[in-house]
């Protein structure tokens, strides 16, 4: 569900002198998040199962307040390397989104296990907090559109829709599969179903791209939780028992290999009109 973005037609379409600048001197206005391609979409979804699959198998092996600690800590590390970088680098990014997976994943069951609060309840709560940031960002900004995101402030916001975003997917995940039985596999492809109706209506129906672009975003995070579940849980509780560890280890390894693939490439970089 690629967005529509303009790009440089032609020998003509730049001044020859910026084109001259190498690409770590432009940060200035530059464009701090990746282009939407099939790339985008495929380490999206891994690395949102590889956080649920981490993070579960962190609070097994290690105290549960620990290792939410570990986390947190990482996921502050990841997001201050990313800001500071100042434009778009492959590494950094996705370095973000995989410490934010962790930690979304982390804070949702915090609500769950540590304090009883329902899965019902917390997918609410942490969908008010999205609505909140998309309102807020819109109001501030007056776009959500990633192409527009070259200023601290507008990552800052698109970041905190990234955080709430994997928290609610998280919650939403684990509602459908537990609380409403359905179970991982069949939350799945659930979500996998639910995923293909902002996609189609975006390439048939000329749906808004921000609009499709944010709801398979969301989508992508229950879909990715609910797999790494059904992979690695024990067959008792419907998963196929691989194991927490070997998942994440397996995600971990096609992310670090997706994601070298397009620092070299830099195929997914995005391109100023």
């Amino acid at each position: 569900m690629d967005q529509i973005s303009a790009r440089p037609a032609g020998r003509h379409a730049a001044p020859a002198r910026a084109s001259l600048l190498p690409p770590s001197a432009v940060t200035r206005g530059a464009l701090r998040v990746p282009e939407i391609t099939a790339y985008f979409w495929i380490i999206k979804a891994l690395s949102t199962a590889m956080g649920e699959s981490t993070s579960d198998f962190m609070v097994h092996i290690m105290n549960p307040v620990v290792a939410v600690g570990i986390g947190f800590i990482g996921f502050v590390a990841a997001l201050s390397l990313q800001l500071v970088m100042r434009r778009y680098v492959a590494w950094s990014y996705w370095l973000a989104v995989v410490g934010v997976g962790v930690f979304g994943t982390m804070a949702a069951d915090v609500l769950h296990v540590g304090f009883g609060v329902p899965y019902a309840v917390s997918s609410a709560l942490y969908g008010l907090a999205l609505a909140a940031v998309f309102v807020t960002w819109q109001w501030t900004e007056r776009t959500l559109s990633i192409h527009t995101i070259d200023t601290t402030r507008r990552e800052l916001f698109y970041w905190a829709a990234v955080v709430a975003t994997f928290a609610m997917g998280t919650a939403v995940g684990d509602l459908t599969a537990v609380t409403l039985h359905l179970g991982y596999l069949h939350s799945a492809i659930l979500f996998a179903i639910a995923i293909l109706i902002p996609a189609l209506g975006y390439r048939w129906l000329r749906w808004n791209p921000i609009l499709s672009f944010w709801c398979a975003y969301v989508l992508t995070r229950p879909l990715g939780a609910s797999a790494a579940d059904w992979l690695g849980k024990p067959k008792i509780l419907g998963g196929l028992g691989l194991g927490d560890g070997k998942v994440a280890s397996a995600l971990t390894a096609l992310i670090v290999i997706g994601v070298g693939y397009l620092a070299i490439t830099r195929r997914d970089v995005q391109r100023r009109a």
